[in-house]
């Protein structure tokens, strides 16, 4: 497989489930240069702006007539046995198969596509959409070129996160995977607790969300920076802050939450890979 370079990827590939994480990541490889002549999605039932998307582009909805260099499995975990006697005959011996199914582990995705040369399983997070996300990565199997691929792949969409243990991945995807969900939670709540506070749902919705956007931005942009110190740089003894965070720590309540959230779809990330 040939190197890729920003503006020069010649490699073919072929998208399995074009739902929102996999139309968000193809979006992303366009940008890299990924020739959309060698692009295939394979969707039984792509969403309309898919589809026109593909028609805009040049991109062939269906399977490619042989084997890919890359193929990528985006569908929904639970219906990867069903879909794999399909796939199977795609994944040869020159093929790098990406999964970014939730739970489904190297071992059984080789057993469903034993024919792959080699497997890179993921987690992206939706921020790829704007080429601001996060990729836990673990390979099993590959060539250096096709590890220097996929980092170029998974890249377009933020940063890469490689690891040394396929066991992590299920933390990587109750982490960051599901994170951002948190996040949006967060503002909901920090919106409906204005609301309560008087001020117009409108308003606090606002205030709530360029709250967690200017907060983000200050995280990416101070990176040596941990978030301990920055959350202590707001809080003046004494303060509104220091009132608000000594309710959030009483008892430990917001740490053993998020604990028990992260560990609740770890749980649901091993269970899936039953």
């Amino acid at each position: 497989m040939t190197d890729p370079g920003r503006g020069d990827f010649p490699a073919s590939l072929l998208l399995v489930g074009a739902g929102r994480m996999g139309a968000a990541l193809l979006k992303g490889w366009l940008n890299l240069g990924l020739d959309p002549a060698r692009v295939y999605v394979l969707d039984p039932a792509p969403a309309p702006d898919v589809a026109a998307f593909c028609a805009a582009r040049g991109i062939t909805i269906g399977a490619p007539g042989g084997a890919p260099d890359v193929l990528v499995l985006a569908i929904k975990p639970q219906t990867l046995a069903s879909a794999a006697p399909g796939l199977a005959p795609l994944a040869g011996p020159r093929t790098l198969v990406i999964s970014i199914l939730a739970g489904k582990t190297l071992k059984t995705i080789a057993d469903l596509l034993p024919g792959a040369g080699g497997i890179i399983r993921t987690m992206p997070n939706l921020p790829a959409a704007i080429g601001a996300g996060i990729t836990g990565a673990v390979a099993h199997a590959v060539t250096p070129a096709q590890r220097r691929t996929a980092e170029a792949l998974l890249a377009a969409g933020g940063r890469v996160e490689w690891l040394d243990e396929e066991s992590l991945i299920d933390a990587v995807t109750a982490v960051s995977g599901s994170g951002p969900a948190y996040v949006f939670y967060l503002a909901e709540c920090l919106a409906e607790a204005g609301v309560a506070q008087g001020l117009p749902p409108a308003v606090a919705a606002r205030l709530a969300r360029a709250t967690i956007e200017g907060a983000g931005a200050l995280l990416a942009a101070l990176p040596e920076v941990p978030a301990a110190k920055l959350r202590a740089d707001v809080t003046s003894p004494g303060g509104t802050t220091e009132a608000a965070l000594a309710e959030l720590k009483s008892g430990g309540a917001l740490a053993e939450l998020i604990g028990r959230a992260v560990a609740a779809a770890r749980r649901r990330a091993q269970q899936l890979s039953d």
